[in-house]
């Protein structure tokens, strides 16, 4: 079985305006929701976006990570039925 572009969601996303990072829950057809970190988004020379894996977080990633937290973990416990 492939990768079906259709089948992937992104339930709910935010973005960190300082740094570009991108946390969503994501789910895949049917299946359980997952929290995803990452991509980075960079806007290039000609204004458009581009997406590189996260990589290590700066402490400006882990402090604005640390301040949704909460929020993420009660978004996919409702989203994944458990609360």
């Amino acid at each position: 079985m492939s990768f079906d572009p259709q089948k992937d969601k992104i339930l709910k996303m935010w973005k960190c305006e300082e740094t570009r990072l991108v946390v969503s829950i994501n789910q895949y057809g049917a299946g359980e929701p997952k929290l995803q970190i990452g991509p980075r988004v960079f806007i290039r020379k000609d204004g458009g976006e581009s997406q590189r894996k996260a990589g290590r977080l700066t402490i400006e990633d882990l402090m604005w990570f640390y301040d949704i937290i909460d929020e993420a973990k009660d978004e996919l416990a409702k989203l994944a039925g458990s609360v």
